[in-house]
């Protein structure tokens, strides 16, 4: 059953995915940006994906902490990778778009930084994991180091209304404009992202799964 669930999610996510490419393709040049400002249809959903990952991620390493649940660590490094995984898209994304519209493909901006150190701060994340064997120690830094580097996320979110360098201001909020028919195709591609995302996290935990029982199987070889 769980198995068909996935392939249902992962339809419907190719499906939305495949008909806003070819809806967001169909649409006119932008007055003063041109065809690249096609690309703010995917900048924008993915890294509200990444940074709904980073909450999820939260959630899940302070779950882990109260209650030592292997399975809250689980979801908290699934969830991570998945989110790593959007917010580098992201930065690219976006470093296409500068490299039309600014003549660059990287500033040091509020935004741009602040999302590169978040970006960094969780790859970290996924760095420490690795250099711990011991599970239940692994899974304690690791909580103790997700809650820290959120952080930087509510900075990434708020950094273009608190310092107003180069990146543009907000578009779906705070200030913004853009036509209706554009935000509902906005949310229809982040919606896109978040069944993709939901997809990605189950197969990945699926991984985690089984990591544990190897472990616990090494374990009691050892223990032998």
């Amino acid at each position: 059953m769980r198995d068909y669930i996935l392939y249902g999610l992962g339809l419907v996510a190719a499906f939305l995915l495949a008909r806003d490419v070819q809806v967001i393709a169909g649409l006119p040049p932008e007055a003063s940006q041109g065809a690249i400002f096609k690309i703010i249809f995917f900048h924008v959903p993915m890294a509200m994906t990444a940074m709904l990952c980073s909450f999820v991620a939260l959630v899940g390493s302070v779950m882990f902490l109260m209650t030592k649940s292997f399975k809250y660590d689980a979801v908290a490094v699934s969830v991570t990778e998945v989110g790593l995984a959007f917010l580098a898209a992201n930065l690219v994304t976006g470093s296409i778009w500068a490299r039309v519209i600014w003549g660059i493909w990287w500033t040091w901006d509020a935004r741009l930084t602040s999302a590169l150190v978040c970006w960094l701060l969780y790859a970290g994340y996924l760095m420490l994991r690795r250099a711990i064997d011991e599970p239940t120690q692994r899974a304690t830094f690791a909580a103790v180091f997700s809650i820290f580097a959120f952080i930087d996320v509510p900075i990434v979110i708020f950094s273009i209304k608190w310092w107003r360098t180069q990146h543009p201001a907000p578009v779906f909020w705070g200030g913004g404009s853009i036509p209706r028919d554009w935000f509902v195709l906005a949310g229809w591609n982040w919606l896109a992202m978040i069944l993709l995302g939901i997809v990605l996290v189950a197969i990945r935990l699926r991984q985690e799964e089984s990591q544990r029982e190897i472990d616990s199987l090494r374990r009691m070889a050892h223990a032998m």
